[in-house]
């Protein structure tokens, strides 16, 4: 018999709300990040492990099922809510034009391109 696991309402919101936010794949977030990191000296003997931060993070939350998320990953996914609408809010006067504001969001997993 499957139980089924109750999680705090506040988790549960957050969890929806991180979801809607960052709105790229957890593999197509993967290829950027390492994209990102892939300088001349950016990466060291285990280039899984030497993603850019805090996209590793985002990208391990987005690994989780909800009922195995760890206090930890509750703050990541709250930081990330936050900042990416930070920056959403902070839409430059070139808009999807602004390649600076457009990859700071694609390293938190949000693509200005998708529509929601």
């Amino acid at each position: 018999m499957v139980r089924e696991a109750r999680l705090d309402p506040e988790v549960e919101v957050i969890w929806d709300d991180f979801h809607a936010e960052v709105n790229v794949p957890s593999e197509t977030l993967r290829q950027w990040l390492l994209t990102r990191g892939s300088g001349e000296e950016a990466f060291g003997p285990d280039p899984g492990l030497d993603l850019p931060e805090p996209g590793r993070q985002i990208l391990a939350v987005l690994r989780k099922r909800k009922v195995d998320l760890t206090p930890e990953d509750i703050e990541v996914m709250r930081e990330a809510i936050t900042r990416i609408r930070e920056l959403t809010a902070q839409r430059p006067r070139r808009g999807n034009a602004d390649d600076e504001w457009r990859h700071a969001l694609l390293d938190l997993g949000h693509d200005v391109l998708v529509e929601r």
